[in-house]
């Protein structure tokens, strides 16, 4: 049976998008964080090695990391469905490199902005981080104006690796979309399918899903 353990607020809400976009039959842990430090509790950390969200349970296998979760997932639970375009789409390339760049140049932008944030004095960013940070919003905005989704013309697993940086970080980091009138278009298109309505009432009960 495939379980999708949850860490509330992270990113491994991706895998449960992914599962109900899929139609999946699986089962969703939710583990809360702590309130003295807002790290993942202990009984979360034993399931890997890392610690660290996301992470499933498959049968005897245990897999950590986004982007290897949602292919195991993809190969193991649906081949063949067209969340992923073969490499004879025209949308092949552009999907690979989102589904890439999200979690190893844009996600790690964010986080590198919010620790440079901290440690900072004043919180005064350095402009090399500001500087790479807005460079990652203008590849957003202007991918966004040539096709409806990362992934090209139709959703893609690209779409659901960018959707936390760009969701629930997002509203716990403040950061603004103003003037981004393509990325909040799609914002929009994302937050009416029923898979991701679906998914982020499981995951955040109660919360509103960042959407503007």
């Amino acid at each position: 049976m495939l379980t999708v353990h949850h860490l509330r607020l992270s990113q491994s809400e991706r895998i449960v998008w992914l599962c109900e976009e899929l139609g999946l039959d699986y089962d969703l842990k939710l583990y809360t964080r702590r309130t003295d430090n807002n790290l993942a509790p202990d009984e979360y950390k034993a399931l890997h090695p890392m610690g660290i969200a996301p992470v499933i349970t498959d049968g005897d296998l245990t897999l950590g990391e986004s982007g290897a979760i949602m292919d195991w997932i993809v190969a193991m639970h649906a081949p063949g469905t067209d969340l992923v375009p073969g490499a004879d789409d025209p949308d092949f390339a552009d999907h690979l490199f989102f589904y890439h760049w999200a979690n190893a140049t844009f996600m790690t932008n964010g986080l590198m902005t919010l620790v440079a944030g901290r440690m900072a004095e004043g919180g005064q960013i350095p402009p090399f981080v500001a500087d790479r940070l807005a460079k990652s919003y203008a590849i957003i905005e202007h991918r966004l104006g040539e096709a409806d989704y990362f992934g090209g013309r139709r959703l893609t697993t690209a779409d659901i690796m960018m959707g936390f940086q760009l969701t629930t970080s997002r509203a716990m980091s403040g950061q603004s979309v103003d003037g981004m009138p393509n990325l909040k278009a799609w914002l929009k298109r994302i937050g009416e399918r029923p898979a991701y309505q679906r998914a982020m009432a499981k995951c955040e009960p109660g919360m509103t899903p960042k959407l503007d």
